[in-house]
C-alpha cells in the first residue's frame, strides 16, 4: 500500500499523478464535476482521499471571506416543498454570520450527485445540509472521514443527524381516512422510482397497505412520472377498470391534481363517485379543496439549521428529530 502523504503538503498535482489524470481533470472534479466522467471522478476523489488532499488553507479563507458557509442540496427544481423547506432554512439563518449557498439536485428519485462526492474534498464549506437524497456509501464515508458537519433532511443515514417524518405513519392515517370513510376498493398513484432505495413514495405505500388489508380493504396501485399529467393517465387506468376503486390516494399533492382532473374527464362526482387525498398540503391542495396528510415543511428547514449549527459547535454527533404529520380534511373526500 501507498504511504499516505503528510496532510497540508499534499498538492493538486500530488493528485493528479495518483489518479493518473491531468491537473485540470483535477480541478474540474473539484470545480466543476458535472464535466467528468463517473469513473475518472471517482478515481480522482479516492487518489485525494488516500493521499489525504488539503486544499490551501488560503483560498478556502478567501472563498469564506470571515463567514460560516453552508451547503444546501436538494431536488428544488424537481419539488416545490423543498422550497418550502429551504425557505424555513433561510428565515431561520437571518441575522446569522451564514452563507447559504444552494445547490440543485434534479430528482429524489436518483441516487448519486457529482457535486456531492465532491463537497467534502474541495473544502469550500463549513457544513452541509442533504434534503431529499439517499446518500451513496462511499460519498458519505468521504463527508464523515473529512469532518464535514451533516444534516440529512427527509432521508435515512447511519451516520449524521436526520430531520424526517414517519412517512410510513403517513400512509397509515391516509388510509384510516379512507377506510374510516366506508372505501373497501382503494387506489393508489406512486411516483416512479428510478433507483433501489426505499424512498418515501415506497414507505408511505406500505403503511397505507398496512392499514387497508387489516380493514379487509383491496389497494390498486398505478405508476406515474412526477407530474400531474403522468397522473392524470395512471388515475384514468385506475377509474376505467371493470371495478375502479372509490377512492385514490396520490403520493402527494401535485400527482393528486391529476387524479382530480381525470374524475373530471371521466365525469365522475368527487367525492361521491370518488375520494381523492394527497399528502404534503401545499398551496396548491388549498386551491383545489385536496384532503391531504400536512408535513412541517418550513419547520423542518428551520429545524435542519438549528442541528447543523449544533454539529459544528460539536454539541451533536448524530440525533433523529421525527416531526409530526396532521391530517387536513377538504371537500374531495
Amino acid at each position: 500500500m501507498a504511504q499516505r502523504a503528510t496532510p497540508g503538503r499534499v498538492t493538486i498535482y500530488d493528485v493528479a499523478a495518483r489518479a493518473k489524470v491531468s491537473i485540470s481533470t483535477v480541478s474540474n472534479v473539484l470545480n466543476k464535476p458535472d464535466r467528468v466522467s463517473a469513473a475518472t471522478r471517482e478515481r480522482v476523489l479516492a487518489a485525494a482521499d488516500e493521499l489525504g488532499f488539503i486544499p490551501k488553507p488560503q483560498a478556502v479563507t478567501l472563498a469564506r471571506r470571515g463567514t460560516g458557509r453552508i451547503g444546501v442540496m436538494a431536488p428544488f427544481t424537481s419539488y416545490s416543498s423543498y422550497l418550502r423547506r429551504l425557505a424555513g432554512l433561510l428565515e431561520a439563518a437571518r441575522g446569522l454570520a451564514l452563507e447559504v449557498v444552494v445547490f440543485d439536485h434534479e430528482s429524489a428519485a436518483l441516487a448519486s450527485s457529482a457535486a456531492l462526492a465532491s463537497m467534502p474534498v474541495h473544502g469550500r464549506l463549513d457544513g452541509l445540509i442533504v434534503m431529499g437524497l439517499p446518500l451513496e456509501a462511499t460519498i458519505a464515508k468521504r463527508l464523515r472521514d473529512r469532518g464535514l458537519p451533516t444534516v440529512m433532511v427527509d432521508a435515512d443515514s447511519d451516520c449524521f443527524t436526520r430531520i424526517i417524518i414517519d412517512d410510513v405513519e403517513g400512509g397509515r392515517i391516509a388510509a384510516r381516512h379512507l377506510v374510516g370513510k366506508g372505501h373497501r376498493r382503494l387506489g393508489y398513484v406512486l411516483e416512479r422510482q428510478v433507483s433501489d432505495y426505499e424512498s418515501q413514495a415506497v414507505r408511505r405505500l406500505r403503511g397505507f397497505t398496512e392499514i387497508a388489508r387489516a380493514a379487509d380493504a383491496e389497494v390498486l396501485v398505478e405508476v406515474a412520472d412526477n407530474s400531474p399529467s403522468d397522473a392524470k393517465l395512471a388515475a384514468l387506468r385506475l377509474l376505467q377498470r371493470e371495478e375502479p376503486p372509490t377512492a385514490i390516494m396520490a403520493h402527494h399533492d401535485l400527482l393528486a391534481l391529476g387524479v382530480l382532473d381525470a374524475a373530471r374527464t371521466l365525469g365522475l362526482a368527487v367525492p361521491e363517485k370518488v375520494a381523492i387525498m394527497g399528502f404534503d398540503d401545499g398551496e396548491a391542495a388549498l386551491a383545489a379543496g385536496l384532503t391531504t396528510v400536512r408535513q412541517p415543511f418550513e419547520e423542518s428547514g428551520e429545524a435542519a439549521l438549528r442541528a447543523l449549527l449544533a454539529v459544528m459547535d460539536g454539541r451533536d454527533s448524530r440525533s433523529t428529530l421525527v416531526l409530526g404529520l396532521e391530517l387536513i380534511e377538504r371537500s374531495t373526500t
